[in-house]
């Protein structure tokens, strides 16, 4: 069984968003993945971007440069 550990969790309202993100943060060479929306956390389009919680600053100020429409972000334990 898979160690749960607490992420940093992006969610988006629609799937281009979410594409956008993932995009942006390979460009920016931050880490984290795509994965579907755990369902403690509810958001519109199905997809998050899951990353280790100390990249939340790095997260916070890509999106706020690059204008990316999220929805959200949380830490939670997955």
């Amino acid at each position: 069984m898979r160690q749960r550990s607490e992420k940093c969790v992006v969610t988006f309202r629609t799937t281009a968003g979410a594409m956008a993100m993932e995009a942006a943060c390979k460009e920016a060479g931050l880490p984290g993945r795509l994965i579907p929306v755990p369902r403690i956390v509810s958001a519109g389009c199905g997809l998050c971007w899951a990353a280790p919680p100390d990249s939340r600053e790095a997260l916070e100020r890509l999106v706020i440069k690059k204008h990316l429409d999220i929805d959200g972000i949380y830490a939670i334990i997955l």
